[in-house]
């Protein structure tokens, strides 16, 4: 017997996956941070500049991608708002990160807004809207060096 999940349900397991994303990239487990993708999930960038991928697509190259984030940035994520919506499979998220460029020290303070479909419990297209400038000057570059 099949049951049905509710609105209210399947918004909890969106917002649940979205949280196992923040926890999953902060504690630098990048292989089950990918798992939460379908397996041609998205990651786009509408911000991005430069040298910075527009969008990211399967999640081969999404691992491919992300895998050396642990080793470049420490981080935590805080101040994770939702905002619901008409889909309940559609997560609209407001957070903020803190930490660092391990390889400079110098701080990464990033405000993020996140609009992510999900389908069937699963990551199908995480649209990312942060400010790629704080990256370019925590890792210690000039802008520049990015659009060149």
């Amino acid at each position: 017997m099949t049951t049905q999940m509710t609105r209210e349900q399947i918004r909890e397991r969106a917002e649940g996956v979205f949280k196992n994303h923040l926890k999953y990239l902060s504690a630098g487990e990048i292989a089950t941070w990918t798992d939460l993708f379908h397996q041609d999930g998205v990651l786009d960038f509408p911000y991005a500049i430069g040298n910075f991928p527009k969008k990211v697509e399967g999640k081969k190259a999404l691992y491919d991608y992300m895998i050396n984030f642990p080793k470049h940035f420490s981080v935590r994520f805080y101040d994770l708002k939702f905002y619901p919506t008409e889909d309940p499979e559609l997560v609209i998220a407001e957070f903020k990160s803190t930490g660092k460029h391990l390889e400079t020290g110098n701080p990464y303070e990033q405000t993020y807004i996140s609009v992510v479909q999900t389908k069937d419990g699963f990551i199908q297209v995480y649209r990312d809207f942060w400010n790629p400038m704080v990256a370019i000057e925590s890792i210690g570059g000039k802008l520049e060096e990015f659009i060149g």
